[in-house]
């Protein structure tokens, strides 16, 4: 008796240790994790986003960065419309996380500057920009970006990718197991 009681001590005490690590661990997950650090201790941010094809205000969809696990860059159904993004990090922040490129990838992998055709320019709070997917977003930042359809309907698709339909599967949805999301081409 006294043996089978150690056996299931040390087997709980292994799934607390193993459990204590992995949350230790998932609260630090971001993007790309380079840079200089912007906070020690996450970030709760609202950014707005307005995307324009051929002139004409687009929706960003709900669920962005939350169908197949809860990305730290994320849209909800409640202010999606709006253009909110919800940039909730635990842990340390960089700056390389902060790219706008970083949540064009959590949206399905898409390229920042071809992604609902061509990009022809963006505007953070007013002013010209010209780093695009390099920019790195601010709290309360208002970014807008004007692409030029090319005649091709199916670039201006802004649909959420669906675990399971056509090609995209739940990792490669997933930002923290996408290889090319470390690349500095963004």
């Amino acid at each position: 008796m006294k043996k089978i009681s150690a056996v299931w001590w040390i087997i709980g005490a292994g799934l607390v240790l193993f459990g204590l690590l992995w949350f230790a661990g998932s609260g630090s997950r971001t993007p790309s994790g380079s840079g200089d650090v912007v906070a020690a201790n996450g970030i709760h941010w609202h950014p707005q986003l307005t995307i324009y094809v051929d002139d004409e205000k687009q929706e960003i969809p709900p669920n962005i960065g939350l169908v197949g696990g809860h990305q730290p860059m994320h849209t909800h159904v409640e202010d999606a419309p709006q253009g909110i993004l919800h940039f909730e990090f635990g842990g340390a922040v960089r700056t390389g996380d902060l790219h706008l490129g970083n949540f064009f990838r959590i949206w399905g992998n898409k390229d920042i500057q071809t992604a609902f055709g061509t990009l022809e320019r963006m505007t953070v709070n007013g002013e010209e920009n010209m780093e695009y997917g390099d920019y790195e977003v601010q709290s309360e930042d208002k970014i807008e970006l004007f692409y030029m359809s090319n005649n091709d309907a199916s670039r201006t698709n802004l649909s959420v990718p669906v675990p399971g339909v056509g090609s995209d599967t739940v990792d490669e949805m997933i930002v923290n197991k996408n290889p090319g999301l470390n690349s500095s081409n963004e």
